[in-house]
């Protein structure tokens, strides 16, 4: 966080601020579960139907991490991902805490800690992550994901847009 290491004036710490954006990231944690439910009951694990040339609705399990990840791992990765999950969380509600009141960077940190909990309930409560989104061109295949994993990358490219247009100019220095 080398834009906002300074920290932000008290003012922009009111957990009014802080609730708001920790509401965002439960909007798109339950989204995430309703089209994860949604998907498992109208698709039977394992089947695909073709959407358009280039998408398919493809109902998968995926126990490892992304790319399938060491998803042969034998088990053991399962309690890592979730410690690691809840560990970026609590950073993630650190770091809306402790950040100023910049819409991007708020609304970055919202859809990763919505995203990372999302997945994080999966395993809980499955022991994996329900995918159901196939991008294909030709014979190749997209790994499929899930709206948790599009709320992480969303949030990770607007976080690192929101830190580079923070940036100082090096013509300032």
């Amino acid at each position: 966080m080398s834009t906002y290491d300074s920290g932000p004036a008290e003012k922009d710490r009111e957990p009014g601020k802080v609730t708001h954006w920790l509401g965002v990231s439960l909007l798109l944690l339950l989204v995430d579960q309703l089209s994860k439910y949604l998907a498992s009951f109208m698709l039977p694990y394992g089947e695909s139907v073709a959407v358009t040339s280039f998408f398919n609705w493809s109902h998968r399990h995926n126990s490892g991490a992304a790319f399938s990840f060491l998803a042969d791992a034998g088990g053991w990765q399962q309690p890592l991902f979730i410690g690691l999950a809840l560990v970026i969380s609590v950073l993630l509600v650190y770091w809306l805490w402790r950040s100023p009141s910049v819409l991007s960077y708020q609304l970055a940190l919202s859809a990763i800690l919505g995203g990372a909990l999302g997945n994080a309930v999966d395993r809980l409560r499955l022991g994996y992550v329900e995918d159901f989104l196939d991008f294909h061109y030709a014979q190749w295949h997209w790994p499929s994901f899930n709206l948790a994993d599009v709320w992480i990358f969303l949030g990770a490219a607007l976080f690192i847009w929101a830190e580079i247009r923070h940036q100082p100019d090096s013509d300032d220095r």
